[in-house]
Order: structure tokens, then C-alpha cells, then sequence
């Protein structure tokens, strides 16, 4: 079987609007603000919302919030109402859009034909909280990091999780994690700084399917989505911040197990 290539996509630079990269089971959608206009957000599911460098108004039918900078917001189901700043940055994440144009969808090429490989999200995982129609908020510079693991945040939804990557110049090059994943796709969102994406495609008997190693530069405004079995790992480079996002769908129950998500106790294991 020719394994899948890894597909890198940009959002739309348009000064005001929207655009949306997806995976196969889930859409990353980025918005930019306009001073005098609210963007809608339509979902049958959990909304994972990141501001990294703007605050904003978020309104649902039943609450009005309003955001710091460097913050995810779990949004529940229903319609979300943003409002940002002029040129303020918003990146909504979920698995369960409604309402979306297809022309919005810059990569909907990829996913004529589905990936059998990818196992689909299955029943949102229930949320034990008694406040489950309200929007909930985490500063991500006061969320400590996990035990084990000093260099990742972890956050969920019920249908999603995401890991924030943080770190200020190059990347150590001595100590990258190429790895693969079986049945699910990653997305590489790159939100801040430069990378080069390191990919492997394992060789199987078939030599006419081997493919040279791959090293796809991108910048912020991006998304890399790596599909099943494809040997991966990414490298920030050049000074200054680095930001990146891991977005899954489903949620990492490996990641959840060892009690790396923080807002994990939210909802109830599997």
C-alpha cells in the first residue's frame, strides 16, 4: 500500500476573515478580527478555542466571557459568537462544524477519498462537570507543567486534545522525537516562529513505494497534518518564539492516562 503523503496547507492572509485547514476528523479554523464585525462559530460539539496573543468576547446563549491573551477556552456545543480585536488571531478547533462553506476549506482535496486507516471519534466523552453549558477558560501560562513532561501543556475537549509547544529560539537538535501513530492523524499547527517538519516514510518490500525522507519548511499561518504510519518530528528554527499546537481527534487517552492533560478531571475516563 503507498502510504498517504503528509499535506502542509496556509490560512488565507486576508486583513479581515476566515479559513479553515482540516484533518480528517476534525477542522482547525483561523480567524482574524474585524473591529466591527463578530464571527460565528457553529458546532454539535466541544470547541477548542486558542487565543495566543489577543484577548477577545466570546458570547453563547447562555454567557458572555471575556478572554485574556495566551488563553484556550473550551466552548461547548451550539454557536459560538467571537468578537476580536482588529487583526487579533482566534484558531477554533472541533470535529463537529456545521454550517461551513466548502470553498473555505483550502485543503477539502485532500479528503475526497477518506483514509480507512483513521479510526473516526466516537461518542464525546462525558463531561462531569454540573456547569457544562459554560465556557471554560485556562490561562496557558498559569497551567504548570505535567509531571514527566516539562516541555508540553495538555488540554481536551470531549472529542480533542491538543498539546502547546512553547519554547524561544532553535530547537535542541540533539534531543528531537520522531515517532509514528497507527490509526489517527496528527495536525502541526504553527502558530508562532519558523519550523522544518521531518518526515519518513517506512519502507516496505516494494521498493518502487520507498520515498526520500522529506524536510517541509513552514512558517506561522500553518498546518502540517501527518496521516497514519508516517515517521515524524518537528524542529524549530532561526531565533525567537516558537509556538506549535498538536491537534488530535480523538483525545490522546495515552497522554490522559499518564496525567498529562490538565483539564483531564473534567470529564469521565475511558
Amino acid at each position: 500500500m503507498i502510504l498517504r503523503p503528509a499535506s502542509l496547507s496556509y490560512f488565507s492572509k486576508s486583513p479581515a476573515g476566515s479559513s479553515i485547514i482540516r484533518g480528517q476528523n476534525f477542522t482547525v479554523e483561523c480567524i482574524t478580527g474585524a473591529d466591527d464585525a463578530n464571527h460565528a462559530i457553529q458546532s454539535d460539539v466541544e470547541t477548542i478555542l486558542i487565543l495566543p496573543e489577543s484577548g477577545a468576547t466570546l458570547m453563547t446563549d447562555f454567557e458572555t466571557v471575556e478572554t485574556a491573551p495566551r488563553s484556550i477556552a473550551i466552548v461547548p456545543a451550539g454557536t459560538l459568537r467571537l468578537h476580536l480585536r482588529q487583526g487579533a488571531r482566534a484558531f477554533a478547533l472541533t470535529t463537529g462544524r456545521t454550517g461551513v462553506d466548502a470553498g473555505n476549506v483550502i485543503n477539502s482535496v485532500d479528503y475526497q477519498v477518506p483514509d480507512e486507516r483513521v479510526v473516526p471519534v466516537a461518542k464525546p466523552t462525558e463531561r462531569l462537570a454540573k456547569d457544562a453549558e459554560r465556557i471554560h477558560v485556562y490561562q496557558v501560562d498559569a497551567v504548570p507543567f505535567p509531571g514527566g513532561n516539562p516541555r508540553l501543556k495538555f488540554f481536551q475537549s470531549a472529542t480533542m486534545s491538543i498539546n502547546w509547544v512553547e519554547y524561544d529560539g532553535q530547537r535542541d537538535r540533539t534531543k528531537l522525537s520522531p515517532h509514528a501513530h497507527e490509526d489517527f492523524e496528527q495536525g502541526s499547527l504553527a502558530i508562532a516562529g519558523d519550523f522544518v517538519h521531518h518526515i519518513r516514510t517506512p519502507w516496505a518490500s516494494n521498493a518502487e513505494e520507498w520515498r526520500e525522507d522529506q524536510h517541509i519548511e513552514a512558517s506561522a499561518g500553518s498546518m502540517l497534518v501527518i496521516p497514519p504510519e508516517l515517521i515524524h518530528t518537528t524542529e524549530g528554527v532561526g531565533a525567537g518564539q516558537h509556538i506549535l499546537i498538536d491537534v488530535f481527534a480523538p483525545p490522546r487517552t495515552d497522554f490522559i492516562a499518564k496525567g498529562w492533560v490538565f483539564n483531564a478531571g473534567d470529564y469521565r475516563a475511558r
